[in-house]
């Protein structure tokens, strides 16, 4: 197997040089740098990465801890987050936390384990004072989805209050007086704070929020279906839906359809995360945009400009969402 010392000596520069360009560094001219990635060719060297890594102090690798591996909103994240980083001749090491605080602990201690040179995290459980303090350790890290005030400059989020008054306003603006609510679980800051715009939306239309039509779900589509049956079976009239995000929502039409209800004559429905399969249920799916794929490409150049000094755009903390208005809510007016 080659090593470096002969790449050094068929290219005729130094060791050190060598180590420049095994490690993309700009003090190295072009000639240089073909002259040594053509010897490493030649004589089929493999730079290890773990003698780079401890050479340099650069493992070239960033940790990224999500909530789940599964589901439609994830995918998006984790894709704008690798693709960026892959652009910049870094790797994405990747863990889930489950939404469960010893579990985000343990992803959180393996990535710094592995040598990563920063972390964007995506935690829900952990709790501020875990993360003030990790703030004082060597690894660097982002947060998305999550505003600490003690860590407001790396802390990257949605205006989620915004999002739910806007989702529940369009509903209101259709002429519909009577609104059922599917929440997230209500631990979670965005599932409150959806709620609340909810609410505020209400109150600018002089309506009062009726607990009798919230049912309380956790993000995933099954408790967008038992949500619709226990509402249905509540005896409590409403002519619209308003879901946390969509995957509830398509939960609750498919529920829906199973009683026999008409979309969106006798029913309308809003989602919130405007993720790819909305725009293909039936009827297509109001819902609210959540631009996280943006927002995962906002985190890696927030690691890229922090940990690795690149030229990027200006670090921009606090996404706006939007109303999507597809076929899903009846106008009664």
């Amino acid at each position: 197997m080659a090593t470096i010392y002969e790449v050094s000596k068929l290219a005729g520069v130094s060791l050190a040089t060598v180590s420049r360009v095994m490690n993309n560094n700009a003090n190295v001219s072009d000639a240089t740098r073909k002259k040594v990635t053509s010897a490493m060719t030649e004589l089929g060297y493999r730079p290890n990465s773990i003698a780079q890594s401890l050479a340099s102090n650069c493992s070239n690798s960033v940790g990224l801890l999500v909530s789940e591996l599964s589901g439609p909103f994830y995918g998006p994240m984790m894709g704008g987050i690798e693709d960026a980083f892959r652009n910049q001749g870094k790797h994405v090491i990747i863990a889930a936390g489950h939404s469960d605080k010893e579990r985000e602990e343990q992803a959180i201690e393996f990535l710094i384990s592995r040598n990563c040179d920063g972390l964007i995290l995506h935690v829900e459980a952990v709790s501020d004072e875990y993360l003030i303090n990790l703030s004082k350790s060597e690894t660097p890290f982002v947060l998305l989805n999550r505003f600490i005030a003690e860590l407001a400059d790396r802390c990257i989020v949605l205006d989620n209050v915004r999002g739910g008054y806007l989702a529940t306003k369009h509903v209101l603006e259709q002429g519909h007086k009577h609104i059922a609510y599917i929440s997230g679980p209500l631990w979670k800051k965005d599932a409150q704070d959806r709620l609340l715009g909810h609410k505020k939306a209400l109150q600018e239309y002089d309506m009062a929020f009726d607990e009798t039509l919230l049912y309380e779900g956790d993000f995933m589509e099954g408790s967008g279906t038992q949500g619709y049956i226990d509402l249905h079976n509540s005896a409590h009239h409403f002519s619209a839906l308003v879901c946390a995000n969509d995957e509830m929502a398509t939960g609750a039409m498919a529920s829906a359809r199973e009683f026999g209800i008409a979309l969106p004559e006798q029913l309308s429905i809003m989602g919130f995360d405007n993720v790819l399969f909305t725009r293909h249920t039936y009827p297509p799916l109001s819902t609210i945009d959540y631009p996280i794929n943006n927002m995962g490409r906002m985190a890696a150049s927030w690691i890229l400009s922090e940990v690795y000094r690149k030229q990027t755009p200006q670090l921009q903390t606090i996404f706006e969402p939007e109303l999507v208005i597809r076929q899903s809510i009846f106008n009664k007016r």
